[in-house]
C-alpha cells in the first residue's frame, strides 16, 4: 500500500525532524479541512502538507476523488486554477498503489502514465511539479519535447520511466523511430487540449490516441470546450465525469480588465506611461514573433529590464528568459501566444496585450496569467479602431463588456534604439568583370 512507501527527505530538501514532527501529527482523514477526505494517501497527504499545499483548489477538490476511483475525467477550468495537481496526484498515487487497490476502493492502475502537453513550457512546468511528489517514491520521469537532444530523451525512455510528459509533435517523433512504445500506457492526461487544437497538433493527438490502449483512464483538462474537444470525449473516453469550476470561457475572477483605444504610434507611449505606473511585473504580448523582439527592444530602451519570449527562441533561451522573469532578474516579459499557456509565475501585477489576440479564447488564456492563487490582477488592452469586431467577440465569449478607458495624456516619442552594428563580412566583387 501507498503509505508503507518510504522516501528520503533530504531529497526533498526537507528537515528530518519536520518530517517526524509531521508524520505523527497527521494520519490520514484525521485532518479537518485542506485535502482531507479526497481520498489522498497519507504519504501524499504528508508532502502536500510539507511543500505548503494547505487547501485545495476548486478543480483539485472536484476532480481528485473522481481520478482516484479510475474514472475519466473531463476538467473545464481556466490556466492558474491548479490543474497540474488536480491530475497529478492521483496519478502518481494510482501508478505507486499499481500492486493493490487504491485507498477509496477504486481498481488500481498499472503501468505508465502519459501526460500530452501543447508547449515546452508547459511540460517543463508539469515536469517541476510532479518530479517534487514523483522522486519521494522512486518514480521516474521522462520529458520529450522539441528542441532538446534526442539522445538523452532515448537514454530516458530506456530506464524505463513511469511517467511521460511531452509535446504532440516530439512523442510522434519517438515513435515514428521506434524508441517509444506506447503499449503500457493505462493514464493518459490530455491538458491544455483546446490550446493543442489551435496549434494544430489534431493529428498528432489522434495518432497517440489510436497508440495508447483502449483500456486506459483518461483525463482531459481544458480552458474552453469546443466542438472537436467534445468529440474526443464523446470518442476516446469512458463515460467521462464532466468537472467545471466556471463557465467555458470565463476570465479570471479577481482580474479588472481595460481597454485603451489607440493609434499604432501610440502605443509606445501608453507603454512607456504604463510601465511607469505599475511597479510590479508585467506580462506583455506581441501578436507576431517580430513585434515581440522589437517590442522587448523598445522596453529596454524605457530603462526596464525585459527578456523576450517567442518560438525564434532557441530551448535553452526560453528557459532562461521564463527563469529571469520568475527570479526577477527581468521585470517584463515580451511573449507571443506561444507563453500564453506555458507561463505560471506568481505574482504577475499586469497583462498587458500590446496587439489584441486573433481569438476571443486567447484573450481569456492570455489574462489568466494573472490574478492567480486568489490574487488580485490587471489586464490591460491596446485596441486600434479598426479593431472594434475583435473586442466584441471577447465580451461575447466573455458574458461582459470590457470597460473603456479614455487615453491619458501621453510622454513625448522616444528615438528607436540603434540597432547593434554586425559586420556583414569583406566585401567581394561579382560578376565575371567586375572592375569594368
Amino acid at each position: 500500500m501507498l503509505g508503507a512507501f518510504c522516501f528520503d527527505p533530504a531529497q526533498l530538501g526537507f528537515d528530518i525532524k519536520e518530517v517526524s514532527v509531521y508524520y505523527h501529527r497527521m494520519t490520514y482523514k484525521q485532518q479537518e479541512g485542506g485535502f482531507t477526505g479526497l481520498g489522498i494517501a497519507p504519504k501524499l497527504f504528508e508532502l502536500l502538507a510539507l511543500m505548503q499545499f494547505k487547501n485545495p483548489t476548486p478543480i483539485q477538490q472536484k476532480a481528485i476523488p473522481q481520478a482516484l476511483e479510475g474514472k475519466d475525467i473531463v476538467g473545464i477550468a481556466q490556466t492558474g486554477t491548479g490543474k497540474t495537481l488536480a491530475f497529478g496526484i492521483p496519478l502518481i498515487q494510482r501508478l505507486v498503489s499499481s500492486s493493490g487497490r487504491s485507498p477509496e476502493g477504486g481498481q488500481a492502475s498499472q503501468g505508465v502514465a502519459l501526460v500530452i502537453l501543447p508547449t515546452r513550457e508547459l511540460a517543463l512546468q508539469v515536469d517541476e511539479m510532479l518530479t517534487r511528489f514523483a522522486r519521494a517514491f522512486g518514480i521516474q520521469i521522462a520529458v520529450l519535447i522539441g528542441g532538446a537532444p534526442m539522445g538523452g530523451q532515448i537514454r530516458s525512455i530506456r530506464r524505463s520511466p513511469r511517467i511521460i510528459v511531452g509535446t504532440p509533435g516530439r512523442i510522434i517523433d519517438h515513435l515514428d523511430q521506434r524508441i517509444l512504445n506506447l503499449n503500457n500506457v493505462s493514464i493518459l492526461v490530455l491538458d491544455e487540449a483546446d490550446r493543442m487544437f489551435d496549434m494544430g497538433f489534431a493529428p498528432q493527438i489522434t495518432r497517440i490516441l489510436r497508440a495508447v490502449p483502449k483500456e486506459r483512464q483518461t483525463m482531459l483538462f481544458s480552458a474552453t470546450m469546443p466542438e472537436n474537444i467534445l468529440n474526443i470525449a464523446r470518442t476516446h473516453m469512458k463515460l467521462p465525469v464532466r468537472v467545471e469550476i466556471a463557465p467555458s470561457g470565463t476570465a479570471a475572477a479577481r482580474v479588472e480588465h481595460e481597454l485603451f483605444f489607440v493609434m499604432r504610434d501610440q502605443k509606445n507611449r501608453l507603454l512607456d506611461k504604463l510601465l511607469k505606473d505599475y511597479k510590479g511585473s508585467v506580462l506583455v504580448f506581441s501578436r507576431t514573433k517580430h513585434g515581440a523582439k522589437r517590442v522587448c527592444r523598445d522596453v529596454w530602451s524605457m530603462g526596464h529590464t525585459a527578456a523576450e519570449l517567442d518560438s525564434n527562441r532557441s530551448l535553452a533561451q526560453r528557459k532562461e528568459a521564463l527563469a529571469g522573469f520568475k527570479s526577477g532578474k527581468y521585470r517584463v516579459l515580451v511573449a507571443t501566444d506561444i507563453a500564453s499557456r506555458g507561463i505560471d509565475v506568481k505574482g504577475i501585477e499586469l497583462v498587458l496585450n500590446y496587439d489584441i489576440p486573433e481569438s476571443p479564447e486567447d484573450y481569456v488564456h492570455r489574462i489568466g496569467r494573472t490574478g492567480r492563487a486568489e490574487m488580485a490582477g490587471r489586464a490591460i488592452s491596446f485596441v486600434m479602431p479598426d479593431q472594434r469586431h475583435k473586442v466584441r467577440g471577447i465580451e461575447r465569449l466573455m458574458r461582459a463588456p470590457l470597460p473603456v478607458t479614455k487615453l491619458p495624456d501621453l510622454p513625448p516619442s522616444r528615438p528607436s534604439p540603434p540597432r547593434p552594428y554586425k559586420p556583414r563580412g569583406q566585401w567581394k566583387p561579382r560578376g565575371r568583370y567586375p572592375y569594368r
